[in-house]
């Protein structure tokens, strides 16, 4: 196997219903629900979900909502700015722990 990632596998995602339809659709049903129109625009919501599949790291989610963005007008611009941003949020909660970690030396070293 050349890869665990294949793109061409994307569209079978649908396919995870196949032997649990009412778990499938009710996740489908939210799923649809989360990402339409309300405070946040459909735009802005796949601008999100872009950052967030970085964030995860899922190849099929970031090829999904990179053509999402592009179809919904956002540019290559903003795109990479979301990512700026879920890597300053991802790379601050990293540091962050680095509190507890300063906190458990501390009373080690009493």
């Amino acid at each position: 196997m050349d890869s665990y990632y294949k793109p061409e596998d994307l569209p079978k995602f649908e396919q995870i219903g196949e032997e649990a339809p009412e778990l499938a659709k009710k996740f489908f049903d939210y799923y649809g629900s989360v990402f339409a129109e309300g405070e946040l625009t459909e735009r802005e919501k796949s601008l999100i979900a872009l950052a967030v599949a970085h964030a995860v790291q899922c190849p099929y989610c970031i090829d999904a909502y990179t053509k999402d963005c592009l179809e919904k007008g956002s540019n290559v611009a903003e795109m990479t700015e979301a990512l700026h941003v879920v890597t300053a949020i991802r790379g601050g909660a990293s540091l962050v722990h680095g509190v507890q970690m300063r906190n458990i030396a501390d009373k080690l070293s009493m």
